[in-house]
């Protein structure tokens, strides 16, 4: 089997070189972290990392000069995109953490605070199971309700046709969206042992 181009975009932010461990570790060795456009471009798939705050992954991405080039190859070329938490909620049109700041516009939704209800402690941190929305080749070999692990206090909000899978806490909030070539995973596959191996697998399959 040919291997794929894959890269993990490096812009200052996000967990790297766990992601890079964890797709070694399935095997694929074409491989690289990069902001470079041409990396980008040439890329079969592209992983977006994150963590920390929303402003601050985006004016860093800005830094980076490249919301530019990614539109360019997530809209034009439709190059497979999966973005991991903060990766995840830049995708949306704007967030309200520490004030309203806008998102890359890719799938229709904002990002919002988790409330805090029945006791639950925000921000949200440790494993939780998610549940299967829609049909989808991410989940093969992958039973439905099966933990990941997740660390956040803000959640993407959007609409049901976006929806492939949802956690609780305590109600019902986005796990993974998915919009044409575009999907989100508000955990962290990388830190979610054989479940998060498997999903990062399938999506280099897509």
């Amino acid at each position: 089997m040919k291997q794929p181009n894959i890269v993990i975009i490096n812009y200052g932010i996000g967990n790297t070189f766990s992601i890079l461990s964890a797709i070694k570790a399935l095997d694929y060795r074409k491989v690289i972290i990069s902001n470079s456009p041409k990396d980008i471009v040439e890329a079969n798939y592209l992983i977006l990392p994150g963590v920390g705050a929303f402003a601050s992954c985006i004016e860093n991405l800005k830094k980076s000069k490249l919301p530019k080039i990614l539109d360019d190859v997530v809209k034009n070329k439709s190059t497979p995109i999966l973005g991991i938490c903060v990766g995840m909620q830049v995708m949306a049109e704007y967030s309200e953490e520490n004030g309203i700041h806008k998102g890359l516009g890719w799938i229709p939704g904002k990002v919002i605070k988790i409330k805090s209800q029945n006791k639950l402690k925000v921000p949200h941190v440790g494993w939780n199971e998610i549940s299967f929305a829609q049909d989808h080749k991410l989940f093969d070999n992958i039973k439905n309700n099966s933990h990941y692990y997740f660390d956040h206090s803000y959640h993407y909000s959007c609409s049901k046709e976006y929806n492939l899978a949802s956690f609780k806490y305590p109600t019902e909030l986005s796990a993974i969206i998915k919009k044409n070539n575009i999907i989100g995973v508000q955990f962290h596959p990388e830190k979610s042992s054989n479940n998060g191996l498997r999903l990062l697998r399938n999506f280099l399959s897509l």
